[in-house]
């Protein structure tokens, strides 16, 4: 070499680390454009009704998934999303507003992205359900954050975009979003046969419609974006519903139309590679929202933690298909439920662990939709049909449904004998399920053994037999009580609570235990004293089993007990009046609590509403919702 090229050579070296500088990301950008609360009411999943082109598109240069679920509200969902883990292993994480017990080596998957180099943005919705940090999640977490913010143009990134035009609010009259395209005509909409065809519930389908218009516009303009700033070629795109949709029987329901979402995935043909299927392929294979992380880890090049529990469906680490995936609906906000699903590519099987209480609950943020409104209004009108009054009953303990069939699911095959062998084999997937995740919901919010590590520690308690007395329990069947009777001997807190629960679902046929009941009237755990209260006023016992009820809510060390007491004044109703004095004498410490502004802020708050609608029922200011005893059909 000769001192007179030497200036050639370094200038050949200056423009390759030029163009290294500003060549395209060695590995993929991932983006995932959210959007909440709907289900796949888009032209691409054979809607007629939707005027959706840009998703359309998409689907059509994509993977399009018929079967992907999420849980039926999104903070659990959430909590799936950004651990891979589902959020029974974590109690209270699967409850709407908890923070999960979680343990202290887990994070949100970003982190791992953002260690192996990825820029990671997330705009805006956290809801995650748990102490995991946002600002150490994420490069930022804010509804400026946008991956046009990193620095270095080389740099990968994985960014994420909520769009709420599609939100339960936008059904709000007074709180909806304004919109600009032509609205739908409410005559034109499908009304399916579990809903009252009322003027409401069409301009709720119709406004929704819109909603979707608006949305597809939306994800149009973020499409455009990334085309102008030049990151097409190199950047796969997930689009898909945070959960199910919000008309009537939809979120926090475990039917279809409460956890069926769409999920469509575009790999640009530089990407290609690492798809599981060519363009436009329609894949019916079940997955779940705790696959997406593995599955965004595999994108990625990144191997998956062990501790995750979904399934990657994409990448170098594309795992089996899944045969089952699942759901659970526990509390939604204020009001308790116990509700836990399987689906595989054909059936949705359903087991309710509290049937006896209603599928429709007085829920104060749900109830602001005018469809709840007017359906409420049929009721009590008495003009409920066969198959609109399903929804406001007591359940069935099991419901089994041919997903391609009966899409509306109003055909419950659980007791069909022809159906026998696929319900034994689903039974058995949800047996198999619990026991694997430790599924947190089998124990009493507000108990010590909530938790990943709590649940999980040497002798915490029998998970299999606790799950094999709560299907017990559930089955609603007197000659089951002398097991009940006995389980509330065990020295396990989630198998008396059950057996008590169990006592309680019987009403008025839970005689014979009544002995045992009025004596875990002391028992150490205040949610088997709430469970033996409960029964106890069914089994004419008020004067002793109410003050019990009064004691624990106006406990203030434990708001999940006292949650649970106050659903349970509120399900006795009249037969709760002798509480009226204490309610009232107890909402002032409720609001001197919530003046402090605790840090769990849900924890105070949800007590002290249940017992001001209470109250407010109870002195006759406000009408009742209807529960089953109440409801008649045509």
């Amino acid at each position: 070499m000769t001192w007179r090229k030497l200036p050639f050579i370094l200038s050949a070296i200056c423009l390759a680390l030029t163009h290294s500088v500003y060549a395209a990301p060695a590995r993929p950008n991932i983006l995932w454009l959210v959007s909440e609360d709907n289900n796949p009411f888009l032209g691409c999943y054979g809607d007629p009704l939707a005027h959706t082109p840009t998703l359309d598109k998409l689907s059509k240069e994509g993977v399009t998934y018929e079967r992907c679920f999420a849980q039926p509200v999104c903070a659990p969902s959430r909590f799936a999303l950004i651990t891979g883990m589902f959020a029974v292993s974590c109690g209270p994480a699967e409850h709407m507003r908890a923070s999960g017990k979680i343990p202290a080596w887990l994070t949100g998957f970003p982190i791992l992205l953002k260690n192996a180099g990825y820029y990671v943005t997330n705009n805006a919705k956290t809801d995650y359900n748990s102490p995991i940090i946002p600002a150490d999640t994420w490069n930022e977490s804010s509804k400026n954050a946008h991956y046009l913010k990193k620095t270095d143009p080389a740099q990968p990134f994985f960014s994420v975009f909520n769009h709420e035009v599609t939100h339960e609010s936008c059904l709000f009259p007074e709180k909806g979003p304004e919109l600009t395209i032509p609205p739908m005509d409410p005559a034109k909409v499908r009304i399916p046969p579990y809903q009252p065809d009322t003027p409401e519930i069409r301009a709720d389908w119709a406004r929704y419609y819109d909603c979707l218009s608006a949305l597809d516009n939306q994800i149009a303009s973020k499409l455009s974006d990334l085309e102008k700033a030049g990151l097409s070629e190199d950047t796969i795109i997930f689009y898909y519903g945070d959960n199910g949709g919000v008309l009537p029987r939809s979120k926090r329901c475990l039917q279809q139309s409460g956890t069926h979402v769409p999920l469509i995935v575009y790999y640009p043909p530089k990407w290609r590679h690492l798809a599981p299927a060519a363009p436009g392929t329609r894949i019916s294979d079940p997955v779940s929202f705790v696959d997406f992380a593995p599955t965004v880890l595999s994108l990625a090049g990144i191997k998956a933690p062990d501790y995750m529990q979904g399934r990657a469906f994409a990448g170098p680490a594309k795992a089996a298909a899944n045969e089952f995936v699942f759901c659970t609906r526990d509390r939604m906000d204020e009001r308790y439920d116990m509700v836990r699903s399987v689906m595989d590519k054909r059936w949705l099987y359903i087991h309710n662990y509290r049937p006896d209480l209603p599928y429709v609950q007085p829920l104060a943020y749900q109830f602001q939709a005018r469809g709840y409104q007017s359906w409420a209004k049929v009721a009590r009108e008495g003009k409920l049909t066969k198959a609109t009054s399903m929804f406001w009953g007591e359940k069935p303990t099991e419901e089994l449904y041919d997903m391609n069939e009966d899409p509306d699911n109003v055909r419950n095959l659980a007791g069909v004998p022809e159906h026998a062998v696929v319900l034994t084999r689903l039974r058995a997937a949800l047996r198999t399920h619990t026991l694997a995740v430790i599924d947190n919901g089998f124990v009493p919010e507000g108990s010590a053994l909530e938790g990943y590590e709590a649940s999980r520690a040497a002798g915490a308690f029998p998970l299999e037999r606790t799950f094999d007395l709560a299907n017990l329990a559930s089955e609603r069947r007197v000659e089951n009580l002398p097991k009940l009777v006995e389980a509330m001997e065990d020295p396990s807190e989630p198998i008396r609570w059950w057996a008590a629960q169990g006592c309680g679902m019987l009403r008025e046929k839970a005689g014979p235990a009544e002995a045992s009941l009025l004596k875990h009237l002391q028992d150490p755990s205040g949610a088997v004293r709430v469970a033996a209260a409960e029964s106890l006023v069914y089994l004419g016992q008020p004067e002793v089993a109410l003050p019990v009820l009064e004691a624990i809510l106006g406990d203030r060390d434990n708001n999940g007990f006292a949650l649970q007491a106050a659903n349970v004044l509120a399900r006795l109703g009249e037969k709760a009046r002798p509480s009226l004095p204490k309610m009232k004498q107890l909402l002032a410490g409720f609001e001197e609590k919530m003046s402090s502004k605790p840090a769990d802020r849900y924890g105070p708050r949800y007590p002290r509403d249940i017992t001001k609608k209470t109250v407010a029922i109870l002195e006759g200011d406000i009408q009742p919702l209807l529960y089953p005893a109440n409801i008649s059909s045509n």
